[in-house]
């Protein structure tokens, strides 16, 4: 690894399937243990509640200058906390082949046709799960309108028996989506691209009601012992040529504005990677919702998963 032979100091990474996975981590050792983590917008605010976040020391991070505001300020206290890494989309992933229609809706995930019965895919997040039948409906996805949300479990609880799985699909060759065990899913936007390598009849839309726009940070944990390290780690990754290599690397958009500038024209034009103005204006970031909001769809996501 460059970073490891430039400087000399080691890189041990660990690795986890969702947010849930993350956070499960992190609660066995209270965060310690290490040194910097990847942490979704929505968490931010939480973790450094907890105390668990050093705050950011933009001294010892100087190509944060190369960093969008935008996402730099898109969560709460992620100015404090964190440094952007990449922004995406949630949407639908199919196969052209399995799925006898072009997909626009999240209807046509949600109320799938009878051929697809057993052959679809969900994140199982209740954020995301729900929020993609808030959109259907053509609700906000942060919305605490209680019969909104009814509708929306009611949706989810009549798409349920078409489900085959709640857990997010491998990006390898064996993924249920390349073996054709599952047709359509939601899935995050530049997984899609990789799954593409395997089966070129993988595709991705952001529905026409608009998605999720989220952002990934990265964060020095406060209980690290080598927080030097760690801040030494996070501004390398923002040297712009590493940045923009990681971002084809990955297929997920940079918010390193000089980046973003060593991009290649095809990869920036790619709207799976890079949505119109038009895709994002209809999509949202996820918001902070009241606790008995946020009790609601835990229940709510409790009585359709499990």
């Amino acid at each position: 690894m460059e970073f490891e032979q430039r400087t000399g100091i080691k890189v041990k990474q660990s690795y986890f399937d969702s947010d849930t996975a993350r956070d499960e981590l992190l609660l066995e050792t209270e965060g310690k243990g290490f040194d910097v983590a990847l942490i979704n917008g929505a968490s931010i605010r939480i973790l450094a509640k907890r105390g668990w976040l050093e705050p950011l020391d933009e001294t010892a991070i100087p190509n944060l200058k190369h960093v969008d505001p935008r996402w730099r300020t898109e969560h709460e206290k992620a100015e404090d906390f964190g440094v952007p890494y990449f922004w995406g989309t949630v949407g639908i992933i199919y196969r052209k082949d399995l799925v006898p229609f072009t997909v626009s809706s999240w209807m046509d995930l949600l109320r799938p046709i009878e051929a697809l019965k057993g052959k679809i895919s969900m994140i199982g997040d209740s954020a995301d799960m729900i929020g993609a039948a808030l959109k259907a409906l053509g609700y906000s996805l942060n919305s605490t309108d209680p019969e909104e949300l009814e509708e929306a479990e009611a949706l989810l609880h009549a798409q349920a028996p078409a489900v085959k799985t709640y857990r997010y699909l491998s990006l390898n060759e064996d993924s249920a989506l390349v073996t054709g065990e599952v047709a359509m899913g939601m899935m995050y936007n530049g997984d899609t691209l990789m799954l593409q390598e395997y089966n070129d009849d993988i595709a991705f839309v952001l529905p026409e009601e608009g998605g999720n726009i989220w952002t990934d940070y990265l964060s020095v944990l406060s209980a690290s012992t080598k927080k030097d390290a760690a801040k030494a780690f996070i501004n390398f990754l923002n040297e712009p040529e590493i940045a923009a290599r990681l971002a084809q690397y990955v297929y997920y958009a940079t918010p390193n504005l000089a980046a973003e500038k060593l991009l290649p024209e095809d990869f920036k034009r790619d709207p799976v990677v890079y949505p119109s103005k038009k895709a994002l204006d209809r999509s949202e970031t996820y918001r902070r919702l009241p606790p008995r909001a946020q009790k609601n769809r835990s229940a709510i996501f409790s009585r359709i998963v499990y």
